[in-house]
């Protein structure tokens, strides 16, 4: 029930003063100077509590996105893995440099959009940003504002539902033919850094990221089972990757001839508990072995590759490489054709003789 009360001030102004009771809730009053819009705060005011939609409204005008900000980071940000939190914790400074001053009942879809394109441009005053980094900032924002609604109760709904991404062009696909194998492989090992070569035979074996292999202590690999734990990867999530072939041969010399035992790293720099740097010798090896637009990181993609190519499934490829989803390893489906008519083949003939 709702009823309103004028109050003259000493300069002769009337306003409204408008008083929603509803039995089990909290008395809400509001002031205005027209009696017309106290009615209608009243009224919609009185369905918002029915609906129990009222008093998020309430928190998402007493919260800015700073406040959700500084207590996401408090809450959320422990239970990430470090260097994720760290690339997030900066993509949400910028939200929060820009708009944080605003309540989140504020934080609208042409707003965020508004921002979005701001950051596509490289506001303020920075080189323009592809769409996956920008769509990295949209998505640590919205998992902020996601928990606000489900965790905090301080908004009703997430606006970034309704932000448009921006397109992602395909992924690069960059991967050795058989003759760059073969030539950047004799490279290497002919390379003055003893390093080089087991790391490169272990990335094309297995499909691991640089900074994974880099980061490998003995621990994580088991020779004798022929299996590798990453406990640090990109996702946050520990992984299992098997050791076969010249990659396990190459790492049982290796620890054979190990002569560091100053660190628990395979591949230790002059500083025992940091990762040697190979990437003069990487680049060295790369023009010896004459191959042009090759990136380390292109040895996933040949890892990749190889497995769809010899009939591995895009299920089974995103295990090896730790991708949770199917989107990242879609690239590589035209390579397995020859995989997928097989499996056609042999349902037909089963089915229909």
């Amino acid at each position: 029930m709702a009823t309103f009360n004028p109050y003259k001030s000493s300069d002769g102004t009337v306003t409204y003063r408008a008083r929603v009771r509803l039995k089990g809730h909290p008395v809400q009053t509001a002031t205005f100077t027209r009696l017309t819009d106290a009615r209608k705060w009243a009224q919609q005011t009185e369905v918002a509590i029915r609906e129990g939609r009222y008093f998020k409204t309430r928190e998402s005008q007493r919260h800015t996105l700073a406040d959700l900000i500084d207590r996401y980071a408090r809450d959320v940000f422990p239970r990430k893995a470090p260097r994720n939190a760290k690339v997030q914790a900066a993509q949400l400074t910028w939200w929060k440099d820009y708009i944080g001053h605003h309540p989140l009942a504020d934080i609208t879809p042409p707003l965020v959009a508004e921002w979005r394109d701001k950051l596509v441009n490289g506001y303020p005053g920075t080189e323009r940003r592809g769409p996956a980094t920008v769509n990295r900032y949209l998505a640590a924002l919205s998992h902020c504002l996601t928990v606000a609604v489900k965790e905090y109760q301080w908004l009703p709904d997430n606006p970034l539902r309704k932000v448009a991404k921006p397109p992602e062009p395909r992924g690069r696909v960059r991967f050795l033919s058989d003759e760059e194998r073969t030539r950047l492989l004799t490279a290497c090992e002919a390379s003055a850094n003893p390093f080089l070569y087991p790391v490169v035979v272990l990335a094309i074996s297995t499909g691991m990221r640089q900074g994974e292999i880099m980061r490998l202590e003995w621990r994580d690999v088991d020779l004798q089972r022929g299996w590798i734990v990453l406990r640090q990867t990109k996702n946050g999530e520990q992984r299992g990757i098997p050791l076969m072939g010249k990659a396990r041969a190459l790492l049982q010399e290796h620890a054979r001839l190990r002569k560091r035992l100053d660190t628990p790293l395979l591949w230790p720099g002059r500083e025992p508990q940091k990762p040697m740097d190979l990437r003069k010798a990487w680049e060295a090896a790369l023009q010896q072995a004459d191959i042009e637009d090759f990136t380390f990181h292109d040895l996933r993609h040949s890892a990749a590759s190889y497995l769809a190519m010899n009939g591995a499934s895009l299920n089974e490829i995103a295990e090896v490489l730790g991708h949770k989803t199917l989107a990242m390893v879609k690239r590589y489906a035209h390579l397995s054709e020859t995989h997928t008519t097989g499996v056609v083949a042999s349902m037909n003939e089963r089915i229909f003789g």
